[in-house]
């Protein structure tokens, strides 16, 4: 329902301009190909610097998360763009301009809330949904985070929601406006339409051949053929050093020793506990007297669950018996976990005492505990033993590597050899890439065709210098061929002039004979002879109708009926559309529509005054960018 919405915001909206603050300028696009100071900062807000670092931290993030969600089909030449680069750095000032709110707020994140967001982390949990705290540790370990870095990183970024989220979902559109949406949305024209389609009329385009020649003239640049190169280029990556790493058996062996813990399933078990609290209403003499008291019952062959449904003073568990499920030791307080992993299956406890009280203890079940054989993880494990000890060479041989194609800029051939590279090459190259290109081939990336189309690389034909793509890549290129753009012969492409010729003065014919037959039903209405079916259009069902369209149609005045309006197609010619009958839906049926309308509504309305409060926040903020600001863009997006 509501993506006519956003499919057609100019006129369902349009209204709503009037009511609403307009969205506020972030920072420009333009300039952002000299992006950074040579102090390598990007953005100043009110005296702190946001760095390079963060900069390409953010991308890389961002660059990462879109190639999980894209996977084959990701392009990561959308990063590269001035566009992108003006969007992370947007988001780093309104991230900094919102810590030092949230700050000033003395707005925190508690421990609980911090607990619950990283157990909403998919894949942390296990089938009987509790938390799994071994494979968090490992997902922490493949990232190369501790645990206290990976909280307090979690903690800051849970900070900065919290304004956002407060404004975001506490705003409600006014019901008045809501109410004027729901009806432009939900509003339906009875149409009939007569159309001038450009190809009718393409029979009466007569071009002479001067008139192919003039447009030859004035539409060169579409006829242009684009510079174009062939290059040679290497690739260095963390992954291929990986690769060339020979492992000895000893050390597979030493290394699968040293994390046997990681190679198997930690041992898990299951209870039922009761709890008898100690605190105001009974000392710990008299709750350990009742735990005791119940330990006789048990003992003298009373259900336990009875007992715990009964007694137990655990809110989580009394009506489940007392049932804990399966937990590992570190999932429990010590004192507890120390009773119950010193249980035999069916076994009870004496009466233990934490901080939460006194517990007496029913062990219920035991699993896990093994360890993985040497040869099942064997595989695992020297990709791991490899990755490592690639971290380290990759950067020395990256350093080299360097060096090599920029002091033997002539040719790419040293630099092979040295790092046992294959030379590849690649033809048909331009400044915006090659659609012939793999999709995980460096030269996608516009760093690379930047550099190799820079007017120095061109003329002299030497290597680029050694270019971090991201994800431990280095690439150096250079051209072996060049082809610089050119103007096609006329000759070359004169049918390709004829048909663009025909097309764009038949599309005129088609809207000068749409726009007569338009002037004469304004001035003397006549029946519908000649016009089409009736078709029910509104923004909800737009029919085989474009957005451009439906959009004129709903937006003609509409009195008195029946009523005209025009639509100019372009290329594909005009069309005259006569509004017969105007109408709602039932009411019953707009009721029960209006709940997801005044949902989405409702968070249109709060997306905007999240960007007036941001905006309000840059505005009391100092803030210098690093390049010139350009068009506008808008964070939220």
């Amino acid at each position: 329902m509501f993506e006519s919405i956003r499919k057609h915001q100019r006129i369902l909206l349009g209204f709503l301009l009037l009511l609403i603050f307009p969205a506020f300028a972030f920072f420009g696009i333009s300039g952002y190909d000299r992006m950074f100071s040579d102090e390598g900062v990007v953005a100043h807000v009110d005296g702190d610097r946001i760095t390079r670092q963060e900069y390409e931290l953010a991308q890389r993030r961002q660059v990462e998360n879109m190639r999980q969600v894209l996977g084959e089909k990701f392009d990561p030449r959308i990063f590269e763009t001035p566009e992108a680069r003006s969007e992370i750095v947007d988001s780093l000032v309104v991230q900094r301009v919102l810590a030092r709110r949230s700050a000033a707020d003395h707005v925190a994140i508690t421990d609980a809330q911090l607990r619950s967001a990283i157990a909403g982390i998919p894949g942390l949990r296990r089938e009987d949904g509790t938390f799994d705290a071994e494979r968090y540790r490992s997902m922490l370990a493949a990232q190369g985070k501790s645990e206290l870095g990976f909280e307090a990183e979690m903690r800051r970024e849970l900070t900065l929601q919290v304004l956002p989220d407060a404004i975001y979902q506490t705003e409600f559109m006014p019901r008045t406006v809501l109410e004027r949406l729901i009806v432009s949305n939900e509003q339906r024209r009875d149409v009939r339409e007569l159309v001038f389609r450009a190809e009718d009329f393409a029979a009466q385009v007569k071009p002479q051949e001067a008139d192919l020649r003039k447009y030859y003239d004035e539409n060169r640049n579409a006829f242009l053929v684009p510079e174009s190169a062939t290059v040679e280029y290497l690739v260095l990556s963390r992954a291929g050093v990986a690769e060339q790493i020979a492992l000895k058996p000893e050390e597979v062996k030493a290394y699968y020793e040293q994390n046997r813990a990681r190679f198997g399933t930690r041992e898990e078990r299951k209870a039922s506990h009761i709890l008898i609290e100690v605190g105001a209403k009974m000392t710990k003499e008299a709750a350990l007297a009742k735990a005791n008291e119940l330990l006789a019952k048990l003992r003298a062959g009373s259900d336990f669950a009875a007992l715990a449904k009964a007694d137990s003073q655990d809110p989580g568990s009394a009506a489940q018996g007392g049932d804990l499920g399966y937990f590992t030791r570190d999932t429990m307080t010590k004192k507890f976990a120390d009773a119950a992993f010193a249980l035999k299956d069916g076994e009870l406890s004496a009466p233990i005492e934490t901080e939460f009280g006194i517990h007496l203890i029913k062990l219920t079940g035991i699993k896990g505990g093994s360890v993985q054989p040497l040869e099942q993880v064997r595989a695992q494990i020297e990709s791991e033993i490899r990755n490592q000890q690639a971290s380290a060479k990759f950067a020395e041989l990256a350093e080299g590597f360097t060096n090599t194609v920029y002091e033997q800029a002539d040719s790419l051939k040293p630099a092979a050899e040295r790092f046992k590279l294959e030379i590849k090459r690649f033809e048909g190259l331009t400044r915006t890439g090659s659609d012939k290109l793999p999709a995980d081939s460096p030269l996608r990336n516009q760093k690379v065709t930047d550099a190799l189309f820079a007017a120095d690389s061109v003329r002299t034909r030497r290597n680029t210098e050694a270019i971090d793509i991201g994800d431990g890549v280095l690439v150096s290129a250079r051209i072996a061929d060049y082809h610089p753009a050119s103007h096609s012969k006329f000759e070359e492409v004169q049918e390709r002039i004829r048909a663009a010729y025909v097309e764009r003065e038949a599309s005129r014919v088609a809207v000068a004979a749409g726009e007569k037959k338009l002037k004469e039903l304004l001035s003397a209405p006549a029946s519908a002879d000649g016009f089409g079916a009736v078709k029910s259009v509104s923004m909800v069902t737009p029919g085989d109708y474009s957005p451009a369209v439906v959009e004129q149609i709903m937006a003609a005045p509409a009195k008195p009926l029946p009523a005209y309006v025009g639509v100019d197609r372009g290329a594909a010619g005009y069309l005259v559309a006569r509004i017969e009958k105007i109408s709602l839906p039932p009411a019953e049926e707009l009721a029960r529509r209006r709940p997801e309308y005044r949902q989405q509504a409702n968070q249109l309305w709060g997306r905007q005054v999240l960007r007036d409060y941001l905006a309000a926040l840059k505005a009391a903020s100092k803030v210098t960018i690093t390049s010139s600001p350009g068009p506008a863009t808008d964070p939220l997006r």
